[in-house]
């Protein structure tokens, strides 16, 4: 993406989005928010609103980084020199920040990544970053969970492949049936982490025996 569009200066209409469709300029997201802050029933030119469209254009552009971000290539550089380690590969509590697509709200939640080598390792950082690449679009939940696994099977080529995700959805506990405290468990077992019971158990087991809860999508 044009890197005058991420510090700000952009005004004409950027760059394609991910379905194809030119991207609107900034001046044109700043007034339809405009228009959202006067469908609310405020003044937007009122002083504590009169930088509320910038600032909410500025916002999403750091909400939605992720369409800007290629998720392949972030995991294309591995290592090789591992001293033949065979043994599963955990990360877990990776902070979770997206937005609902029915609702534009945000989801929060921790991630959970395990993988089996086959050969070569991914940095860990990778992992995280994998996350939040896809977090930062809209989503729900299941589509988010799929993406990441299959992104890593994809590209590492592991014997297998396993994530849970647990997350709380403000469109659940801040409007429609309002209840808080309540999460979502997804998962997506690949590979090992499917066919075997026992690869499947342990890492289960390392992330906090979360299992009893997940939905297998």
């Amino acid at each position: 993406m044009d890197t005058a569009v991420l510090s700000g200066q952009h005004t004409g209409s950027g760059p394609a989005n991910s379905s194809g469709r030119q991207r609107p300029s900034r001046a044109k997201a700043e007034a339809a928010v405009r228009t959202l802050i006067e469908w609310a029933g405020d003044d937007p030119d009122r002083e504590g609103l009169a930088g509320t469209p910038e600032r909410v254009v500025r916002a999403y552009e750091e909400f939605f980084a992720g369409y800007n971000k290629d998720p392949v290539a972030l995991l294309e550089t591995t290592f090789g020199e591992t001293a033949e380690y065979d043994e599963m590969i955990v990360m877990r509590d990776i902070r979770l920040e997206s937005h609902c697509e029915h609702h534009i709200v945000p989801i929060l939640g921790k991630a959970h990544i395990g993988y089996l080598p086959a050969g070569r390792v991914v940095g860990i950082s990778k992992l995280a970053r994998l996350v939040d690449v896809f977090a930062k679009r809209m989503q729900i939940q299941e589509v988010l969970t799929s993406q990441i696994a299959d992104t890593i099977q994809k590209v590492l080529k592991p014997r297998g492949v396993g994530i849970v995700i647990e997350a709380a959805h403000q469109c659940v506990t801040t409007r429609g049936i309002r209840k808080p405290g309540v999460s979502m468990v997804t998962s997506r077992m690949l590979g090992s982490f499917r066919s075997d019971p026992a690869v499947r158990q342990e890492f289960l087991a390392t992330i906090g025996s979360l299992g009893s809860g997940a939905n297998d999508s």
